[in-house]
């Protein structure tokens, strides 16, 4: 009977902790998923665009923004010769869902990109065969292509190298100088770089009417990569906004007609929907163990009571009463952190099941929580049983 009692009363620590941590890996693992999935947009990196990003809990007045110039390839080379706190610097341009063709092969879905010397800085390109291209390459928009995995599986079955094939590109041709490395699928829907095909920028001009200031087929946009110095990247984003402000002869109390963005304010916009995931989790699994942490304070009320005997013994035999006190506080916590450890447990059997590009992962962090969560409701638990055991009476506990 106390077998059951105490397994029941486990049962609500356990799934207390298991409701708290698994909410908490789930989150932990959606972040990481996301914010990796988001890497496309680069880290320390400012972009010159039309249009803002969105921000948290604020209205988005694209009809402010609707007739601002786009970003053109005279401000970027202006900004080339006069920045002097990028270490990257590029400006660039993509065709979604364009076809590509080799021979009778042909790939879609492929995000076709235009970019300029410094693209592969900002984007960190990691090309496994073959090389990027050169300036002289990107100065003539000369016809050259690096392209991703996908692209190269599809259009070159059966291991064949792409270097020096001639691809089609809008019944274009484009010879294929680079392939870039594997990445996998994104999670949240974002395409990989494995479905890219990278050419110059002034290739891509050539195709699609992009980089002229005004109302293009595509809006092209300027990123700039900081150095570790610029703490923040205020100096070259202050520096950017001169520019940008001179070269569109913008009065002082005129107002920016271009936007600064940065992948943080994307990432800030996530943490809050990530927080309140956090915040549910907590109030779910905290109401599960508050039913547990009444369930190991009575077992500690009626263990004392069963041992009251044992007790005056002890007492009587010199035992003092902090030796009491912590002998029945230990019996408290150790049945809540095993309920703890059980809960943990049934976290770490979910990270075997297959959630299709959500990869979860349990972190140090969540178990040590999980387990000092446990001791803290053992704490509570049994502190007030413990504190009655140890203020007996040795006379009237060895006659009871």
């Amino acid at each position: 009977m106390n077998l059951l009692r105490t397994i029941l009363s486990l049962l609500g620590v356990t799934v207390g902790i298991f409701s708290i941590i698994a909410v908490l890996t789930l989150v932990d693992s959606l972040e990481k998923n996301i914010k990796d999935s988001l890497s496309f947009l680069g880290s320390g990196v400012i972009y010159i665009n039309k249009w803002p990003f969105p921000e948290a809990n604020q209205e988005y007045r694209w009809w402010d923004y609707f007739r601002r110039p786009t970003p053109s390839i005279r401000e970027y080379r202006e900004l080339e010769e006069n920045l002097t706190n990028e270490s990257a610097l590029a400006i660039y341009a993509n065709r979604q869902n364009s076809i590509i063709k080799y021979e009778s092969n042909s790939v879609g879905d492929v995000s076709l990109i235009g970019g300029s010397y410094g693209y592969s800085d900002l984007f960190e390109l990691d090309i496994v065969e073959g090389r990027y291209f050169t300036r002289t390459e990107i100065a003539s928009g000369r016809n050259v292509a690096i392209i991703g995995a996908n692209i190269v599986d599809n259009l070159f079955p059966g291991g064949r190298s792409p270097l020096g094939k001639v691809i089609r590109i809008k019944n274009t041709k484009f010879t294929v100088i680079g392939t870039l490395k594997r990445e996998g699928d994104s999670f949240i829907g974002f395409s990989s770089k494995d479905d890219d095909c990278v050419v110059p920028y002034d290739a891509f001009r050539k195709l699609y009417n992009t980089g002229t200031g005004r109302w293009n087929e595509l809006e092209s946009q300027i990123g700039m990569k900081g150095v570790e110095e610029d703490i923040g990247l205020v100096e070259l984003e202050n520096e950017a906004v001169g520019i940008m402000r001179s070269l569109r002869g913008l009065k002082p109390r005129e107002a920016n007609n271009f936007a600064t963005n940065r992948p943080e304010a994307l990432s800030s916009i996530l943490e809050g929907v990530f927080d309140t995931l956090s915040i549910a989790g907590w109030f779910i699994g905290l109401f599960a163990m508050l039913i547990g942490g009444f369930g190991i304070a009575n077992i500690m009320f009626v263990s004392v009571k069963e041992r009251t005997n044992i007790i005056g013994i002890q007492k009587s035999m010199g035992a003092k009463n902090y030796f009491i006190l912590f002998q029945f506080l230990f019996e408290a916590v150790f049945l809540s952190i095993i309920g703890g450890m059980a809960g943990l447990f049934l976290v770490y059997l979910i990270t075997f099941i297959p959630m299709g590009s959500l990869e979860v992962t349990m972190t140090l962090k969540n178990i040590i929580l999980g387990l000092g969560v446990s001791a803290t409701i053992g704490v509570i638990s049994g502190i007030i049983p413990a504190a009655l055991a140890a203020r007996l009476d040795p006379v009237i506990a060895i006659r009871s």
